[in-house]
């Protein structure tokens, strides 16, 4: 398990330097197409970093097109960080074909009840306590 997430870390950050982002920039776009547009104070709630770096994140995406700041419809106070999808399908998606193939590959030589077993583990990873 160390070493799978290892794998997947280190394959995060060649994406994102191929890219020309920060080592975990790409996963901010991944917090974004998950949940929807956030406010900077949501992102820092979710990564457990500071308003500082979280500007610096934010400023990155936005230089590169990957994300908009939006006024809160709710509350003109506030800024929602709302991703771009169309750039994330052109730039980010191809370089992540590949690693999505693989992990296809191999769920498919598992039976259903494997991978519900597998998803079970993972729900119950990332469950908040």
């Amino acid at each position: 398990m160390v070493r799978f997430i290892a794998d997947v870390i280190l394959f995060n950050h060649a994406v994102s330097a191929r890219l020309g982002l920060g080592a975990s920039d790409s996963q901010f776009m991944t917090l974004l197409t998950t949940y929807g547009p956030l406010t900077p104070r949501q992102l820092a709630e979710h990564t457990g970093l500071t308003s500082g770096t979280i500007t610096g994140v934010i400023d990155r995406l936005e230089s590169h097109g990957f994300v908009t700041r939006q006024a809160d419809p709710t509350d003109r106070r506030k800024v929602l960080v709302t991703p771009s999808v169309a750039a994330i399908q052109e730039k980010l998606v191809p370089l992540y074909a590949e690693q999505g193939a693989r992990m296809q590959a191999v769920l498919a030589t598992r039976s259903d009840a494997e991978l519900r077993t597998i998803a079970a583990f993972l729900a119950d990873s990332i469950a908040e306590e």
